[in-house]
């Protein structure tokens, strides 16, 4: 069992006549490639479709920090939006309901020639 166990351990750290000195190699991490779109707002689907790159212990912290800024800073600039056109909406619903015009009378006709 013993033999089986330091067999398994050399072969996974590469021990014996590798160049490495029995020290798993290096690996590259993943890099995290923003697949969020840049020419038009981010949607349902994109958020849908996002993947993390895995890091040893879960996701690097950077990476969804990233992300998550993004997408927050794309629901402001949304929500800054919207309310400036139900701004400009209600004013226009305020001068319809009370400027002159809904409801004419007939001193406000002019005389026709």
């Amino acid at each position: 069992m013993v033999v089986v166990v330091a067999a398994v351990t050399l072969a996974v750290v590469g021990g014996g006549g590798s160049d490495s000195g029995g020290v798993l190699p290096e690996t590259a991490p993943d890099e995290f490639v923003d697949p969020l779109p840049v020419t038009r707002p981010v949607g349902r689907a994109d958020i849908e479709a996002l993947r993390l790159p895995m890091a040893p212990r879960g996701y690097r912290m950077s990476d969804v920090d990233d992300v998550l800024g993004r997408v927050g800073a794309e629901l402001a600039e949304r929500d800054a939006r919207i309310a400036e056109l139900e701004a400009a909406l209600a004013g226009v619903q305020a001068r319809a309901v009370g400027g002159r015009g809904l409801f004419k009378d007939a001193s406000d006709e002019e005389p026709q020639s």
